[in-house]
């Protein structure tokens, strides 16, 4: 069975291009026109999709951590609490950007982070849903998601090969349409504890299931280079600036540094070929040029018979001997005469 996940009309697969994730999260800062923004120039920037994170914030954290004091830099309420109702947006916004996501032709969906948010989403047509890591041991969630029967993108910063394992298996054995994203859950993650060789364990592992990578580090290259290793999917957090006020910010990428991630994206899969070695016409001038051939070291008589001294090996190629017939044709004799510098040709040759 080849590994493939549909979202919406995109059918993902190893032989696909990359299916490229703006990871907005909360960088809308509770603004509508912002979110609006963020989705235009995404699409222009050439992502596949934008994503939204969605909380039922009362129900989600404790009454204690709900009321708890939140003096930050980054804050939008005095208290956490405030400070997340702040940044999230209601159901009038979400249908908003569901209609404006579907005229632009981007795919919009959400990371739900609880069993409410879950049931938000889906009654809003969402095409997919995504796992947060620090849901991955969150089985009755993951369950709950896969039941939809959509597809769902599970990411797995800060838990162990086991952990995976149990919840890939939690929602596969409900729903197979199940994409693992390898992960490190650390904001900016430094490059030495991104682990992209994962993704190659996670092949293994799954082999029936999408692979790719949640990039939290600051940058572009590993997108490309967690392609080569067999990521289909990539999310990374998207900003319209990297100096506004929030957490996200400051690791996510402007429209700018997106639209070369992706164009990277897209010229990898082109330039990692099929794997057979071939000779292409562009190559020709240079094979010309560069290239090396048999020729006369002097002028030599027909009937000469050849001897390494009556022989040089210079550019241009492309009409004589190659290098690797010298040994073939030592001690054999000319049909005509060749002038210095003259190419020594097979047909020139007598072979007995």
């Amino acid at each position: 069975m080849a590994r493939e996940l549909k979202i919406n009309s995109t059918v993902i697969s190893d032989d696909s291009d990359c299916y490229v994730i703006a990871e907005v999260g909360h960088n809308h800062q509770g603004d509508l026109e912002k979110a609006l923004e963020l989705f235009r120039a995404a699409k222009l920037a050439g992502a596949n999709a934008v994503k939204l994170q969605k909380r039922d914030n009362k129900s989600l954290y404790t009454q204690a951590l709900y009321n708890k004091s939140y003096d930050h830099e980054n804050s939008f309420g005095r208290t956490y609490g405030e400070h997340r109702e702040f940044l999230e947006l209601g159901r009038e916004e979400y249908a908003t950007l569901v209609q404006f996501a579907k005229e632009i032709k981007i795919d919009f969906f959400a990371t739900a982070f609880d069993f409410r948010s879950a049931d938000f989403l889906v009654e809003l047509d969402v095409p997919a849903f995504k796992i947060a890591s620090g849901d991955v041991r969150n089985i009755p969630l993951i369950k709950h998601v896969a039941g939809y029967g959509l597809p769902v993108i599970l990411s797995t910063g800060a838990s162990t090969l086991e952990d995976v394992k149990r919840a890939y298996e939690s929602a596969a054995g409900i729903n197979p349409q199940i994409c693992v994203l390898q992960c490190t859950a650390a904001y900016p993650a430094k490059f030495e504890e991104m682990d992209l060789r994962v993704i190659s364990t996670y092949r293994e592992v799954f082999p029936d299931s999408v692979i790719g990578l949640s990039a939290h580090d600051n940058g572009i290259a590993m997108a490309v280079a967690a392609y080569v290793l067999g990521a289909r999917v990539v999310e990374k957090h998207f900003t319209l600036n990297r100096a506004m006020k929030g957490t996200d910010h400051a690791f996510s990428l402007e429209p700018l540094g997106l639209q070369k991630m992706v164009r990277d994206l897209r010229r990898t899969r082109v330039a990692l070929g099929s794997g057979k070695k071939q000779i292409y016409p562009s190559e020709e001038p240079a094979l010309v040029k560069m290239g090396k051939q048999l020729v006369a070291a002097m002028d030599l008589e027909e009937g000469r018979v050849l001897t390494a001294e009556d022989i040089r090996i210079k550019s241009p190629g492309g009409e004589g001997c190659f290098p690797y017939d010298l040994d073939k044709i030592l001690g054999k004799r000319l049909r005509g005469p060749l002038s210095a510098d003259e190419p020594i040709r097979k047909e020139g040759l007598l072979w007995s």
